[in-house]
């Protein structure tokens, strides 16, 4: 909120639906803001291999983070350094163009090589799942495959269907985990803790006519 990057309203989504709130996460453009987030991301992906006590698998090892463009190349540019310079773990990075590149190399994407190789999606917001199925069918026309996904949020919305969870979804889409670093009750938490009650009614009405119910 401090960077302008969640936003209190009425506002229309990609999915189509009229939302209280809005994550713009083309906001988090500064380097302490970068640091902190591509911290939070590398942080997820780490827990998320780690073994546990449930039926769910961990995340496996991958070889590129893909930074769907525009906003989410620098996620992918700074979470790949911070893996390194924090864990020690080695993976590459890419991205795709808005339009294929018709001179030099030519193509899409940008960065490491796709094809072969197991890939990780940073997402910023997951509402129905749109942009992030266009980015698994992107991966996957460059021959790599997509492993897992991490968001920055989690709208903890239904899917296209209505029903569904759009992570569930996405987990059976692509085979393998969707995590988050942060989720829709967290958003609702904070908010109650701040006093803002307005907020915290329009998102929880907002969550009873699209949210999963678990």
């Amino acid at each position: 909120m401090g960077c302008g990057a969640l936003k209190f309203g009425s506002f229309t989504l990609k999915s189509g639906r009229t939302s209280p709130y809005f994550f713009n996460a083309g906001l988090l453009s500064s380097g302490p803001i970068l640091a902190v987030l591509s911290e939070a991301y590398a942080g997820t992906i780490v827990a998320a291999q780690q073994p546990s006590d449930s039926n769910i698998s961990p995340l496996p090892s991958f070889d590129v983070l893909f930074g769907p463009a525009y906003k989410g190349i620098p996620f992918a540019a700074s979470t790949a350094l911070t893996l390194h310079t924090a864990h020690s773990i080695s993976v590459g990075f890419a991205y795709n163009r808005k339009e294929a590149k018709d001179h030099g190399e030519g193509g899409s994407i940008v960065g490491v090589p796709l094809n072969g190789q197991k890939v990780v999606i940073l997402d910023d917001v997951m509402t129905a799942g749109t942009a992030v199925r266009e980015a698994i069918e992107l991966v996957r026309k460059e021959g790599g495959e997509v492993v897992g996904v991490v968001q920055c949020l989690d709208r903890e919305e239904v899917g296209k269907d209505g029903v569904s969870s759009t992570t569930k979804e996405v987990e059976e889409l692509i085979g393998g985990r969707v995590k988050a670093i942060l989720r829709m009750r967290d958003l609702i938490e904070w908010l109650a803790r701040e006093g803002r009650t307005a907020e915290v009614g329009a998102m929880r009405e907002y969550r009873e006519k699209y949210g999963l119910k678990d």
